[in-house]
Parts: C-alpha cells; structure tokens; sequence
C-alpha cells in the first residue's frame, strides 16, 4: 500500500509537470502565434511597399527621361530660330541681319528687288499673340523680278535657310514683252529670338497689365449696384410716396 502511494504521488506530481508544461505550451502558442501572423503581415506589407517603391521609382525615371526629352526638343526648337549677338534690340534692328541673310540669297541668285515693304510685330501672327515676349517677328513683302531657275533656286535655298521662317504666299506673273522673266510678290515672315532679360521684362510687364485689368473688371463688378434708400423708423421711402 505504501509503494502504491509513493507511485500515486509521483504519477500526480508527472500529471502536475505535464499539465504546466501543456499550460505552458498553449500560452506560448497564443504568445507566439499573433507575433508570427504580425511578423507575415509586416514581411507581406513590405513586399507591397516595395513594388510600389519599385514602380514610383520607375515612372520617376520616365519623368525624368521625359523632363530630358522635352528640354532637348526645346533647345532644339529654340536652336532654328534666329538669335542676334546683341540683346536688347529692337524688333527692326533685331531682324535687320536675318533679312541681309536672306537679301544675300536673292542677291546670290540675281534676282532683282524692286520694292520690299516691312510689317514688324503683326497683330496676326500667332508668336505675336500668344508669345510676344518670346520673339520678334517681322513679315516683309517684296516686289521682284527674275528667271523661272534663278526663283526656283531661289525658293530651294530658302527652304533650306537654317533659322525659322515663314513663307506666307508667293504670287508669280509672266512678263508680257518676255515671258521668261517674272514679276514676283512674295511675303515672307522673319522670327528672332529677344535675349532673356528683355523677354523676362516683357512677360512681366504683360502679366502685371492682365492682372491690374483682371482686378479693374473685378472692381467694377463689385461697385455696379448702387443700394436703394431706406426710410427711416415710421417714415416712408421715396419710392412708396410716388
């Protein structure tokens, strides 16, 4: 009797030990589980976090190669049009050496000038309306007489002329005593580029004009109506006696 209590005893304190080991192991298990699933969550979040860092790093780069591109077609741009060594000029003297550029031509190709009419910063162009700032512009129309290939070589290298240009209309009338000579009037219009410093000016100056009108429209809208006069206690306004 006596052995079987001592097994008894030690059989509870290995009962004991195991059920703390199990209470043990089951605290540990719901300790450790939620760290493991935070842990899961964490590592999973980074993934994401890092496609998403992947794919704004990405479309930065293509901004940044678009940004590139776009400043190299600018420069580009900018490059064909004509730019005088001397800044500040005005419209006429800016393009007065583009236009010797294209009087050499006309010059190199014996055609004859017999009148040239200039019309600097037309209202119609486009660069004038919108960009004024940007460019001097100055359209010309000449009177001319020349040969059918003294033009056309004329017109190719015109074509060809390394700055920017516009060739509005040509219109072209055979000689009556000669028919191989031809009475020619041609527009044609010239683009120069103004320096920086004068286009920062202007484009400050149109901008603080646009808003003065800007604030000029906006007060006269706000100071349009004129309130009506009020009676006062117990008395009648104008408008009720009549």
């Amino acid at each position: 009797m006596e052995k079987f209590n001592i097994y008894l005893k030690k059989f509870k304190i290995a009962v004991g030990i195991f059920v703390l080991v199990f209470i043990s192991v089951v605290a540990m298990f719901f300790k450790i589980v939620p760290e493991v699933q935070r842990i899961i969550q964490i590592q999973e979040d980074q993934k994401v976090q890092s496609a998403s860092l992947a794919d704004a790093e990405r479309k930065l780069t293509e901004l940044k190669a678009d940004a590139e591109r776009r400043e190299a077609e600018s420069e580009s741009v900018a490059n064909i049009f004509f730019k005088p060594i001397t800044e500040g000029l005005d419209t006429e003297a800016a393009i007065s050496d583009e236009f010797g550029e294209i009087l050499q031509l006309m010059r190199t190709n014996k055609i004859k000038v017999r009148s040239v009419k200039y019309d600097y910063d037309p209202k119609d162009d486009n660069f004038v309306k919108f960009i004024p700032y940007k460019y001097h512009v100055c359209r010309f129309t000449a009177e001319m007489i020349a040969s059918y290939d003294s033009f056309a070589n004329f017109l190719r290298e015109l074509y060809k002329h390394e700055h920017f240009l516009n060739i509005e209309n040509f219109e072209i009338t055979p000689y009556e005593k000669n028919k191989r000579i031809l009475l020619i009037n041609v527009s044609v219009k010239l683009y120069a580029q103004k320096d920086e410093a004068t286009a920062a000016k202007e484009r400050a100056a149109i901008e603080a004009a646009a808003q003065a009108a800007a604030q000029q429209a906006e007060n006269a809208e706000g100071g349009g109506s004129v309130p009506s006069p009020q009676p006062a206690d117990g008395g009648v306004s104008p408008e009720a006696s009549q």
